[in-house]
């Protein structure tokens, strides 16, 4: 055991969704504000970088993520001078600030799509155009491609109608994304997350997919390496910055390049594979139990395969995903054991955790019962299109209920007060009934909380290096409730055992694991007989020992 100055690789990362976060002002959405004023909050969690999801001007179709100026800051969050106290103070906290870019596309309310629609501007070229439109599919639903008749032409939107997809073989285009990022960078952010980076390169034939959606012809596509080596070297280059990648649709051979440990292109990345495995036949917007083994398994491999020569950003939940006490644990009878076992699981592993916000005072899903408490626009549309397509609506609800992003995007509670302590007017979307009860004030004043196990998680990656170096050896990869693996370096090791049901199950010690430190568990105690350890609902502990 050694202790080291915190890096990248030891740090943790909060990801903060700053519409749902906390409004001082009293508004129906969160601001930079609210931020600044929950630093020592975050501070006593222990993490290391706050990533901000999108705060630029933007209309909001689709939460930020169709930015309007990525040079100024959206009026509903604030203000530059309040994102400036923002990364002052954070600074002054030893907190550092990543800002989530969005630069697959851009909002077709940006004054590059409003000049662009014809044909004669040099902003034309910013964009992707066709005569005639191919058979791929938007994520949102519907055609990738929309007519635009000033334009005379269709344009690319991978995402929703409003979001323009940018053409990233133009130079000039490529030259306005650097010189923004250093806007931001000289400003004082210390990280940038890149929003499916891995789409910017496209198949310029554009064929069709008659068996697909589109995506082969997209995803990774051919030119995207040396893009983000181009990028590198415009802004990453000589400058202290945490960078990772979200990676639709990947593969673990594009992920070695991308975050290989030469740091030509990012740091780190996100896969979301692990965040398939209740998707039935690849369908989302089905209700259905996750599979355990394919999750063990996927999570197994990219483990393995990135381990020596790039790096994981390793992730339960973000703004896009359901809660995973919900998920992949057990939300009512479990839900504190369930949550510290997730925790526990993950952040054992290689790589760098993002935490998200909530996730430390074990966030279930709001389980939402009617369609007029939701408002993201991917669920909205899915609604439609099953409903068109004669599905029973009870069966649609049941599916967004498990799936919706909006399941993520509820305020954060953080105390039983009106409105969970959010704000003083009725927030933007409706707080979860749960908060009288599951609150960051409560979560404070229970020295066995759930928020508490999370921070002993952070610390314990800061003072072991085997959480940072240690191989990864899965030794239960056909056992149907328990996940047992080994993190090993030349002079310690780790031993994590979850159960990941509400029935209880064993694991037998190997012979050199029957002398141990317990660094961490969810019990009060170890029931441990002969070798043989018996593990409760939902039960996770954290062995280790010197070698």
């Amino acid at each position: 055991m050694t202790l080291t100055t915190t890096d990248w690789r030891k740090s943790a990362v909060y990801q903060i969704y700053p519409k749902s976060f906390y409004s001082p002002e009293g508004t129906a959405t969160g601001t930079l504000r609210g931020v600044t004023a929950k630093l020592d909050y975050l501070a006593q969690l222990g993490v290391d970088y706050l990533w901000l999801t999108p705060v630029y001007a933007s209309p909001q179709r689709d939460n930020g993520y169709d930015v309007s100026d990525y040079y100024a800051i959206d009026p509903s969050y604030g203000t530059m001078a309040d994102f400036e106290e923002l990364l002052a103070e954070a600074d002054k906290r030893r907190l550092s600030v990543m800002m989530d870019i969005v630069v697959n596309h851009c909002s077709t309310d940006h004054d590059w799509f409003k000049q662009g629609r014809h044909p004669e501007s040099p902003y034309h070229d910013y964009f992707i155009w066709r005569d005639e439109p191919t058979d791929w599919v938007s994520k949102f639903g519907g055609s990738a491609w929309s007519f635009d008749e000033v334009a005379g032409k269709y344009y690319l939107h991978l995402f929703d109608e409003t979001q323009a997809d940018l053409n990233w073989e133009n130079p000039a285009l490529r030259e306005a994304v650097y010189q923004m990022m250093g806007f931001w960078r000289d400003k004082g952010v210390r990280g940038f997350r890149l929003d499916v980076i891995n789409l910017i390169s496209k198949d310029r034939s554009f064929p069709n997919d008659p068996t697909g959606d589109g995506r082969l012809f997209y995803t990774d596509g051919p030119r995207v390496h040396d893009y983000l080596q181009e990028m590198n070297q415009r802004v990453f280059d000589g400058h202290d910055l945490m960078t990772v990648g979200e990676m639709s649709s990947t593969t673990l051979d594009h992920c070695l390049r991308y975050s290989n440990t030469n740091e030509q292109e990012l740091k780190m990345t996100f896969n979301f594979h692990h965040l398939k495995v209740d998707y039935p036949n690849g369908q989302k917007w089905t209700a259905a139990p996750f599979d355990f083994l394919e999750l063990k398994r996927i999570l197994s491999d990219w483990q393995v395969g990135m381990q020596g020569n790039a790096w994981n950003a390793i992730f339960w939940c973000n703004h896009d995903q359901p809660r995973v006490v919900s998920r992949f644990g057990d939300d009512t009878v479990y839900r504190i054991e369930s949550a510290k076992m997730l925790a526990t699981t993950l952040h054992g592993l290689q790589g760098t955790p993002y935490i998200y916000q909530g996730e430390e005072i074990g966030t279930p899903n709001p389980d939402f019962t009617d369609m007029t408490d939701y408002r993201d626009v991917e669920t909205l549309n899915v609604y439609e299109e099953k409903k068109a397509q004669g599905a029973d609506d009870e069966q649609i609800l049941a599916a967004i209920r498990q799936k919706s992003r909006d399941n993520a995007r509820t305020p954060m509670q953080w105390d039983a007060s009106t409105h969970a302590g959010f704000s003083t007017e009725t927030p933007w979307i409706p707080v979860a009934s749960n908060h009288t009860t599951i609150n960051v004030e409560a979560a404070l004043a229970d020295p066995d909380s759930v928020f508490y196990h999370y921070q002993k998680l952070i610390q314990l990656r800061k003072r072991y290096d085997v959480l940072t170096n240690g191989r990864y050896h899965l030794l239960t990869p056909d056992d149907p409730s328990l996940w047992a693996y080994e993190r090993t370096t030349d002079d310690e090791q780790l031993l994590v055992l979850s159960n990941f049901y509400g029935t209880t199950c064993s694991f037998t010690l190997p012979n050199e694991w029957l002398e141990h430190e317990v660094l961490l568990q969810n019990y009060p105690d170890l029931q441990i007989e002969a070798g043989c350890v018996t593990l409760r609902p939902y039960e996770s502990v954290m062995l280790y020992k010197s070698i």
